[in-house]
Protein backbone atom coordinates (compact mmCIF):
# COMPACT_ATOMS: atom_id res chain seq x y z
CA UNK A 1 0.00 0.00 0.00
CA UNK A 2 3.04 2.30 0.16
CA UNK A 3 2.47 3.35 -3.45
CA UNK A 4 -1.28 3.93 -3.02
CA UNK A 5 -2.56 7.47 -2.58
CA UNK A 6 -3.34 8.24 1.06
CA UNK A 7 -7.07 8.33 0.32
CA UNK A 8 -7.01 4.81 -1.14
CA UNK A 9 -4.90 3.56 1.73
CA UNK A 10 -7.60 4.79 4.09
CA UNK A 11 -10.30 3.18 1.97
CA UNK A 12 -8.50 -0.17 2.05
CA UNK A 13 -8.00 0.03 5.82
CA UNK A 14 -11.74 0.18 6.55
CA UNK A 15 -13.14 -1.75 3.61
CA UNK A 16 -14.62 -5.22 3.29
CA UNK A 17 -12.59 -7.86 1.35
CA UNK A 18 -14.56 -7.08 -1.83
CA UNK A 19 -14.04 -3.34 -1.42
CA UNK A 20 -10.35 -3.91 -0.65
CA UNK A 21 -9.88 -5.80 -3.92
CA UNK A 22 -11.65 -2.97 -5.72
CA UNK A 23 -9.49 -0.31 -4.08
CA UNK A 24 -6.32 -2.19 -5.05
CA UNK A 25 -7.61 -2.47 -8.61
CA UNK A 26 -8.26 1.27 -8.67
CA UNK A 27 -4.67 1.84 -7.52
CA UNK A 28 -3.37 -0.34 -10.35
CA UNK A 29 -5.57 1.10 -13.09
CA UNK A 30 -5.67 4.81 -12.38
CA UNK A 31 -2.13 5.99 -13.00
CA UNK A 32 -3.29 9.57 -13.58
CA UNK A 33 -4.36 11.29 -10.35
CA UNK A 34 -8.12 11.82 -10.27
CA UNK A 35 -7.86 15.59 -9.97
CA UNK A 36 -5.78 15.72 -13.18
CA UNK A 37 -8.09 13.57 -15.32
CA UNK A 38 -10.75 15.65 -17.09
CA UNK A 39 -13.38 12.90 -16.98
CA UNK A 40 -13.00 12.40 -13.22
CA UNK A 41 -12.27 15.97 -12.13
CA UNK A 42 -13.62 16.66 -8.66
CA UNK A 43 -14.18 12.96 -7.89
CA UNK A 44 -12.33 10.51 -5.65
CA UNK A 45 -11.42 6.82 -5.59
CA UNK A 46 -12.01 6.33 -9.31
CA UNK A 47 -11.34 3.60 -11.84
CA UNK A 48 -11.19 4.71 -15.48
CA UNK A 49 -11.66 2.48 -18.54
CA UNK A 50 -11.01 4.14 -21.89
CA UNK A 51 -11.26 3.10 -25.53
CA UNK A 52 -11.27 5.26 -28.70
CA UNK A 53 -15.03 5.83 -28.59
CA UNK A 54 -15.86 6.24 -24.89
CA UNK A 55 -14.55 6.58 -21.35
CA UNK A 56 -16.19 4.95 -18.33
CA UNK A 57 -15.36 6.37 -14.90
CA UNK A 58 -16.53 4.60 -11.72
CA UNK A 59 -15.86 6.26 -8.35
CA UNK A 60 -16.24 4.74 -4.90
CA UNK A 61 -14.82 7.29 -2.48
CA UNK A 62 -17.39 10.06 -2.27
CA UNK A 63 -19.63 9.04 0.63
CA UNK A 64 -19.60 10.68 4.04
CA UNK A 65 -17.13 8.28 5.67
CA UNK A 66 -14.37 9.64 3.42
CA UNK A 67 -15.06 13.30 4.30
CA UNK A 68 -13.07 14.70 7.20
CA UNK A 69 -15.37 17.74 7.50
CA UNK A 70 -18.45 15.62 8.26
CA UNK A 71 -20.37 17.08 5.32
CA UNK A 72 -22.01 15.35 2.40
CA UNK A 73 -20.00 15.58 -0.81
CA UNK A 74 -20.89 17.85 -3.67
CA UNK A 75 -21.74 16.30 -7.04
CA UNK A 76 -19.05 17.05 -9.59
CA UNK A 77 -19.82 18.32 -13.08
CA UNK A 78 -18.35 15.01 -14.28
CA UNK A 79 -20.94 12.99 -12.32
CA UNK A 80 -24.71 12.51 -12.40
CA UNK A 81 -26.83 13.37 -9.37
CA UNK A 82 -27.78 16.11 -6.93
CA UNK A 83 -26.66 17.21 -3.48
CA UNK A 84 -27.65 19.81 -0.91
CA UNK A 85 -23.91 20.61 -0.79
CA UNK A 86 -23.69 21.62 -4.48
CA UNK A 87 -24.77 25.19 -3.82
CA UNK A 88 -22.53 26.64 -6.55
CA UNK A 89 -23.75 24.33 -9.32
CA UNK A 90 -27.49 24.71 -10.02
CA UNK A 91 -27.73 21.57 -12.15
CA UNK A 92 -26.32 19.45 -9.28
CA UNK A 93 -28.05 21.24 -6.40
CA UNK A 94 -31.30 20.47 -4.62
CA UNK A 95 -32.46 22.22 -1.41
CA UNK A 96 -32.82 20.58 2.03
CA UNK A 97 -36.05 18.97 3.16
CA UNK A 98 -38.13 20.08 6.15
CA UNK A 99 -40.02 17.33 7.94
CA UNK A 100 -42.23 19.74 9.93
CA UNK A 101 -45.11 19.10 7.52
CA UNK A 102 -45.20 15.58 8.97
CA UNK A 103 -43.96 15.92 12.54
CA UNK A 104 -41.84 18.02 14.90
CA UNK A 105 -40.34 14.83 16.34
CA UNK A 106 -36.97 14.26 14.67
CA UNK A 107 -36.89 10.59 15.70
CA UNK A 108 -40.28 9.95 14.10
CA UNK A 109 -39.21 11.83 10.99
CA UNK A 110 -36.04 9.75 10.74
CA UNK A 111 -38.00 6.50 11.10
CA UNK A 112 -40.35 7.62 8.31
CA UNK A 113 -37.40 8.43 6.06
CA UNK A 114 -35.73 5.07 6.66
CA UNK A 115 -38.96 3.29 5.71
CA UNK A 116 -39.39 5.41 2.56
CA UNK A 117 -35.81 4.90 1.39
CA UNK A 118 -36.03 1.14 1.98
CA UNK A 119 -38.90 0.97 -0.49
CA UNK A 120 -37.77 3.68 -2.89
CA UNK A 121 -36.94 1.41 -5.83
CA UNK A 122 -36.64 -2.32 -6.53
CA UNK A 123 -33.16 -3.28 -5.37
CA UNK A 124 -32.80 -0.41 -2.91
CA UNK A 125 -30.64 -1.45 0.04
CA UNK A 126 -29.58 0.33 3.21
CA UNK A 127 -25.87 -0.25 3.81
CA UNK A 128 -25.24 2.05 6.77
CA UNK A 129 -27.62 3.53 9.33
CA UNK A 130 -27.13 5.58 12.50
CA UNK A 131 -29.40 7.94 14.45
CA UNK A 132 -28.54 10.79 12.06
CA UNK A 133 -26.98 9.24 8.91
CA UNK A 134 -28.35 6.90 6.27
CA UNK A 135 -26.46 5.47 3.30
CA UNK A 136 -28.38 3.38 0.79
CA UNK A 137 -27.78 2.15 -2.73
CA UNK A 138 -30.13 1.65 -5.66
CA UNK A 139 -29.46 0.23 -9.12
CA UNK A 140 -28.47 2.83 -11.71
CA UNK A 141 -31.31 3.19 -14.21
CA UNK A 142 -29.66 5.44 -16.78
CA UNK A 143 -27.36 4.98 -18.59
CA UNK A 144 -28.58 1.35 -18.78
CA UNK A 145 -26.47 -1.79 -18.76
CA UNK A 146 -24.24 -1.08 -15.75
CA UNK A 147 -23.78 -4.02 -13.39
CA UNK A 148 -22.04 -4.90 -10.13
CA UNK A 149 -20.79 -2.23 -7.70
CA UNK A 150 -20.27 0.17 -10.61
CA UNK A 151 -23.97 -0.03 -11.47
CA UNK A 152 -25.24 1.59 -8.29
CA UNK A 153 -26.36 5.03 -7.18
CA UNK A 154 -25.35 6.13 -3.67
CA UNK A 155 -28.08 7.85 -1.63
CA UNK A 156 -27.10 9.62 1.59
CA UNK A 157 -29.22 11.45 4.14
CA UNK A 158 -28.08 13.51 7.12
CA UNK A 159 -30.49 14.54 9.89
CA UNK A 160 -30.11 18.02 11.36
CA UNK A 161 -32.65 17.97 14.22
CA UNK A 162 -31.59 21.40 15.50
CA UNK A 163 -32.82 22.86 12.20
CA UNK A 164 -35.69 20.41 11.56
CA UNK A 165 -34.18 19.50 8.19
CA UNK A 166 -32.62 16.61 6.32
CA UNK A 167 -29.65 17.08 3.98
CA UNK A 168 -29.07 14.57 1.20
CA UNK A 169 -27.03 13.47 -1.77
CA UNK A 170 -27.83 11.00 -4.55
CA UNK A 171 -25.26 10.29 -7.25
CA UNK A 172 -24.39 7.56 -9.72
CA UNK A 173 -21.05 5.90 -9.14
CA UNK A 174 -20.40 5.57 -12.87
CA UNK A 175 -20.22 8.22 -15.58
CA UNK A 176 -19.95 7.45 -19.29
CA UNK A 177 -18.34 9.90 -21.70
CA UNK A 178 -18.82 9.45 -25.45
CA UNK A 179 -16.05 10.94 -27.58
CA UNK A 180 -15.67 13.89 -28.15
CA UNK A 181 -18.10 15.05 -25.42
CA UNK A 182 -16.67 16.22 -22.10
CA UNK A 183 -19.96 15.95 -20.18
CA UNK A 184 -21.22 12.54 -19.04
CA UNK A 185 -24.18 10.84 -20.66
CA UNK A 186 -27.16 11.99 -18.58
CA UNK A 187 -28.90 9.93 -15.93
CA UNK A 188 -32.13 11.45 -17.28
CA UNK A 189 -32.52 12.99 -13.81
CA UNK A 190 -33.23 9.59 -12.29
CA UNK A 191 -31.36 10.49 -9.08
CA UNK A 192 -33.44 13.64 -8.63
CA UNK A 193 -36.68 11.87 -9.54
CA UNK A 194 -36.03 9.12 -6.99
CA UNK A 195 -35.46 11.72 -4.29
CA UNK A 196 -38.63 13.58 -5.30
CA UNK A 197 -40.58 10.32 -5.04
CA UNK A 198 -39.24 9.73 -1.52
CA UNK A 199 -40.05 13.27 -0.41
CA UNK A 200 -43.54 13.15 -1.94
CA UNK A 201 -44.27 9.90 -0.12
CA UNK A 202 -43.22 11.53 3.14
CA UNK A 203 -45.17 14.72 2.48
CA UNK A 204 -42.13 16.82 3.40
CA UNK A 205 -41.42 20.27 2.00
CA UNK A 206 -38.48 21.71 0.08
CA UNK A 207 -36.52 24.51 1.75
CA UNK A 208 -36.17 26.30 -1.57
CA UNK A 209 -37.24 26.15 -5.21
CA UNK A 210 -38.03 22.88 -6.96
CA UNK A 211 -35.05 21.91 -9.13
CA UNK A 212 -35.20 20.71 -12.74
CA UNK A 213 -31.82 19.00 -12.66
CA UNK A 214 -29.59 18.40 -15.66
CA UNK A 215 -30.64 19.09 -19.23
CA UNK A 216 -27.74 17.13 -20.74
CA UNK A 217 -28.06 14.30 -23.27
Amino acid sequence: LDSAPSFLAGLIAIASPTETALALEITDVQNTPTELAATSAGRRGCKTDTNPSRTVVSCYGETLKYNEDGRLSKVSATANGVSTSSVRNPSRFSPPWSYLTETSDSKQAWKSLVDAVSNADPGSEIVELTDTYLHATAPTVSPPGLTGPAGLDDMEFLLRPEDNVVLYRSASRTSIFVYPLTQPVSDQNTNLKRLDKIRSKLGWSLMGYQQSGSERI
